[in-house]
């Protein structure tokens, strides 16, 4: 067998089923046992037990490395979350975010033949063949162009496709038997949003044109930057962008807490535009945001990477965020029920639905709601989920729009990120200055109230 026969992720239903039925069972008895040792602690004693060990940490990586797809991108999200990780078994788990073990060389060379119509030696003036970055739908290369510009090559994994389209089989049959046996049929409407998103992310032509639209719904934020397209180098499979040379988040977060809290916190205004900016001005959100999608360049500004995942939010929803931002800064209040309709909320009963969609909203403004706030010691998504866990019937009686999926996806990975950066300083600030610019910058909408 071949190093390319070796490479190659498992693309059958029952194959890939099989790998994670049998990672499951290996993981469930060291999960079991540290999450019971975390419900026993008493008050005072050390929090930080990580749901996973060094060795169940290392098998998860090299099993989800290895079948990338959606299953990796599970791997991604739980990389990013503080509380269920110590940073030094997170550190572990986010080799996911761009470390997959890569394809070799003969196979990226065939990919850009098939798709470019000639080999990178042709095609570029340089291309490296080691790749440097690999994640769970392709791997980035360093090239230069004919022109001597500098770029970035992602190449699609051959297959993936294929495994792509498997793991969604199976996870659509999971939810179909969770649907019919909890009763809660809207969580197939849910699936099919995120299962088109996932597929959509296949198609490079695609992510380029996101990457135009983001960068200009970035217009108005001059530290905030996206990569240039080399459209004549970008096909279905394979994508060329400029390059950008810097520290990625995932990088600087990797160091721990040796920087300072001025540092960390001109991050995290960094990111808190990056995820707010697009969306309150256009409707747009960035719903990958794992660490090793955003990079520190070397003056001052942030680069955004990897666009696949972008969403174009309705008017009503954006509106109705613009409304909840309003409130928030000192304008009319927001009302949680009503205006929540409007945006596309459906409630099985409105009046007992208030106090619960109120706290929801009174944890997910905090940040901008003081004039200073700590992000280290924060605790928004966690206070959300033992909300959610704790409220499970009246989460049950609430149904968000379809593409509310895409948007809490996004704003819970950028909560992740602030909170393993863990600065404090005045947030309410932040959010006030980039609320400003982009309504003075954003389009008009539909929507009025």
């Amino acid at each position: 067998m071949s190093k390319d026969d070796d490479f190659k992720p498992s693309t059958g239903r029952l194959a890939r089923f099989a790998k994670l039925a049998s990672l499951s069972a290996k993981l469930s008895a060291d999960v079991g046992a540290r999450a019971m040792k975390r419900f026993a602690r008493k008050d005072g004693e050390d929090e930080s037990v990580s749901l996973l060990g060094q060795g169940a940490a290392e098998k998860l990586v090299a099993t989800l490395g290895d079948l990338k797809g959606v299953a990796m991108k599970i791997g991604q999200t739980i990389s990013m979350d503080p509380d269920l990780l110590t940073p030094e078994i997170r550190a572990v788990v986010a080799k996911l975010q761009n470390q997959a073990p890569p394809m070799p060389w003969p196979t990226v060379k065939q990919v850009i033949t098939d798709e470019l119509g000639r080999p990178p030696h042709e095609a570029y003036a340089s291309f490296d063949e080691v790749p440097i970055a690999s994640a769970s739908l392709g791997q980035v290369h360093r090239a230069v162009t004919k022109d001597g510009v500098s770029v970035a090559v992602k190449v699609q994994y051959p297959d993936i496709a294929r495994a792509i389209h498997s793991d969604l089989e199976n996870l659509s049959t999971m939810v179909a038997m969770v649907a019919t046996t909890s009763r809660l049929t809207q969580g197939k409407d849910y699936f099919r949003e995120l299962q088109q998103g996932v597929l959509e992310e296949l198609d490079y032509e695609v992510e380029a044109e996101r990457s135009r639209r983001f960068a200009a719904a970035l217009a108005p934020f001059p530290d905030l930057k996206v990569p240039k397209v080399f459209d004549e180098l970008t096909a279905e499979r394979v994508l060329t962008l400029e390059f950008f040379e810097g520290e990625t988040l995932k990088e600087f977060l990797a160091r721990g807490q040796a920087h300072s809290n001025d540092e960390r916190f001109r991050i995290a205004r960094l990111l808190t535009r990056v995820t707010w900016g697009p969306f309150l001005a256009t409707g747009l959100v960035h719903a990958d945001p794992h660490p090793g999608n955003f990079m520190l360049l070397p003056d001052g500004a942030l680069g955004v990477l990897d666009f696949g995942a972008i969403k174009q939010m309705s008017d009503g929803w954006t509106f109705a965020n613009r409304k909840l931002f309003t409130s928030l800064l000192g304008g009319p209040a927001y009302d949680c029920i009503g205006d929540s309709q409007k945006a596309g909320m459906v409630f099985d009963d409105a009046t007992t639905a208030r106090p619960f969609v109120q706290a929801v909203l009174d944890i997910a403004c905090r940040a901008a709601s003081a004039e200073t706030f700590d992000y280290g010691t924060a605790s928004i998504n966690r206070d959300m989920r033992n909300h959610f866990l704790k409220h499970a019937l009246s989460l049950g009686a609430i149904r968000p729009p379809k593409e509310a999926m895409q948007f809490f996806r996004c704003v819970a990975g950028m909560n992740q990120n602030l909170e393993n950066l863990g600065a404090a300083g005045p947030f309410r600030a932040v959010f006030s200055e980039l609320f400003a610019t982009s309504l003075a910058a954003g389009r008009s909408l539909s929507t009025t109230w």
